[in-house]
């Protein structure tokens, strides 16, 4: 696991310096080796986290003529039976690493190398003699990589720091992003918070040429549906798939362990690990004790059943809470008001003190149907022909008293009922988001919001949220959060094989009446406890609604209270004033809003765009 950095410079020569400062801005990322290529029009850096190969591997990595030069972020699971591919071809190898098999690759295959590689990554490969530049990310957006453009300038890298390091790029505050931030919780690709950077879509690749450029798609993910699938089939093939896909990513060179909710993906995960994996098992865990948060009930007993050697912490208020919260102004790049951040930032650093890579359950929400999201775009649906609901919406708010409990059965009627006045979209991505668009309106200073439109064609949320939410706030979360720890995190179920499956997959056997993940549930009746499997969804998240009224009340106050361009005046004061007078929970406004102006403080960002 690495990062990568990089930048032209056909306009102007630039010191070594400069490439350097900007590759050290992602030490975190790597902190075991550094490395940079200079060139006269471009310069590369990369840092790296040993995985494979320690003695060898390190980057940047040449073509036997130093004419091509590759850094790389990531894992290829099937590194060794594509380096044996290559070798039957001619290529010799001068070291074991999965970094020059891509390399080689790229030599053998030109860019038809990434629909080979099985695994994660953002890469780099520049070949001297075209001035030839191309850049990718891997098919689901496990890795980041990040773009601007500026002065016909391209700069790259795997965190938007590296970016930022250059003071000739601008700071300004992107409004379709901050549109995008305050609608989803999150940014979607191919938009920033900062004006002129963008993502490099998941599944895609840029070739830079003599100052030319272009994008396209190497992966394309096909929804077709078989109706003609059977669940006994389909359980067949997922478990073939699963086992191939653990004992893949459990290849490494150091230790590496579980990470364990308690919840049906992850302990999915260790049961297929405890099947293939040798020795005893690492399990990490994060629990909230005396509250309805805490889920060690459930992931003790699973450590109890694989006999793991099992760590946990416990996530109630310490005396570096708030300055965790600060903390995330600079590893989270941009701000997450996904609050379930917090309790993966603590599960890291814990993981960290034990081993380099952990195992987790990603993905298997949205390929499998396991968001309470879709039941609830079904109701809606329903709902929607129907007057009154506005009138129902007035009767829980004054009928319902605000609660602390996770989820409770007051926090969801009210939220379903406000998301079911929006429509179809805005509705989806509000549940899992924070602020409608009438709520929008009254907080920009301007009034300006626009939005999101969904990214055509989609016949399904699910489809959506592979597209956006899983790359753009769940896999990024999960990557700021351990990368900021140094520690690799893998997840099993995004094998590009599982997704494919998946797409396939007819929605009867994803949710199954209100049973949601019916597939995955069938197939570990029996493997894993009935307990886990009938429990219902819960989810990483923190009591954000107690926690803002007590222990984290003097941060939020310094940080939210003082004027800000951005908003209107008055509008913050009242959902302070309303959260905590205990007059609505807004504990996940506030986590948005405070993430928001801690990084913006941090980053000196330009608000008056």
């Amino acid at each position: 696991m690495c990062g990568i950095v990089g930048f032209t410079h056909r306009s102007r020569p630039v010191s070594p310096g400069r490439i350097e400062a900007a590759t050290q801005s992602l030490h975190h990322r790597g902190p075991d080796q550094w490395g940079v290529h200079v060139a006269p029009d471009v310069s590369l850096g990369a840092v790296r986290l040993r995985i494979i190969d320690l003695a060898g591997g390190e980057q940047p990595i040449y073509s036997a003529d130093r004419d091509t030069v590759i850094v790389f972020n990531g894992e290829i699971y099937n590194y060794r039976e594509l380096r044996a591919e290559l070798a039957a071809l001619g290529h010799q190898f001068h070291t074991h690493s999965d970094t020059e098999v891509v390399l080689q690759g790229f030599l053998a295959w030109d860019t038809a190398v990434f629909s080979r590689l099985r695994g994660m990554f953002g890469v780099a490969l520049y070949t001297s003699s075209r001035q030839r530049l191309i850049l990718a990310r891997d098919r689901m957006g496990i890795k980041p990589l990040y773009l601007c453009r500026h002065q016909g300038e391209l700069y790259f890298g795997s965190e938007l720091k590296a970016i930022l390091a250059h003071p000739e790029i601008p700071r300004r505050i992107s409004r379709p992003g901050l549109n995008a931030f305050l609608q989803c919780n999150y940014v979607p690709q191919p938009f920033t918070l900062i004006e002129g950077i963008e993502k490099l879509a998941p599944g895609h690749l840029l070739e830079w040429q003599n100052g030319r450029e272009h994008t396209e798609p190497y992966w394309q993910l096909r929804f077709n549906p078989d109706p003609t699938l059977t669940l006994e089939t389909a359980k067949d093939q997922l478990n073939t798939l699963l086992t191939d896909s653990v004992r893949e990513h459990l290849i490494a060179d150091v230790p590496l362990g579980i990470w364990a909710s308690g919840g049906v993906d992850s302990t999915t995960i260790l049961h297929y690990a405890a099947e293939v994996a040798s020795g005893r098992l690492k399990t990490f865990s994060v629990s909230f004790a005396g509250r309805s948060f805490d889920e060690s009930p459930w992931f003790r007993e699973v450590a109890q059943k694989y006999a793991t050697d099992h760590h946990e912490f416990d996530c109630n208020p310490s005396e570096d809470l708030a300055d965790a919260v600060n903390q995330f102004a600079y590893f989270s790049d941009e701000p997450s008001a996904d609050a379930g951040a917090l309790p993966v930032w603590y599960l890291s650093r814990m993981t960290r003190q034990h081993v380099t890579v952990a195992l987790s359950g990603e993905g298997a929400d949205e390929l499998f149907g396991g968001y309470y999201t879709y039941l609830a775009d079904d109701y809606a649906r329903q709902l929607r022909p129907f007057p009154g609901k506005s009138l129902a919406l007035s009767l829980a708010n004054a009928l319902l008293p605000v609660s602390d409990e996770k989820i409770s059965f007051e926090y969801k009627v009210k939220r379903f009922l406000k998301g079911s006045l929006e429509d179809p979209l805005s509705a989806h991505l509000f549940w899992n988001g924070t602020f409608t668009a009438t709520e929008r309106q009254a907080l920009l200073a301007d009034g300006r919001f626009a939005p999101l439109h969904a990214p055509p064609p989609y016949s399904d949320f699910m489809e959506l949220d592979q597209h956006w939410y899983l790359p753009d706030d769940i896999l990024y979360k999960c990557d700021r959060m351990s990368m900021a720890h140094s520690l690799e995190v893998r997840p099993p179920f995004l094998d590009h094989r599982i997704v494919e499956f998946a797409a396939r997959l007819p929605r009867s056997l994803k949710i199954n009446g209100s049973q949601l993940k019916y597939l995955l549930r069938q197939l570990m009746r029996g493997k894993i406890p009935d307990s886990v499997l009938d429990r219902k969804k819960e989810g990483f998240d923190i009591p954000a609604h107690d926690w803002f009224r007590t222990v984290l009340r003097p941060l939020v106050e310094d940080t939210l209270r003082p004027a800000n361009p951005l908003f209107r005046p008055g509008v913050i004061d009242r959902i302070l004033d309303d959260h905590f007078n205990r007059r609505a929970n807004y504990g996940y406004h506030i986590w948005g809003l405070l993430t928001l102006a801690l990084w913006i403080k941090r980053w000196n960002v330009d608000t008056n765009s």
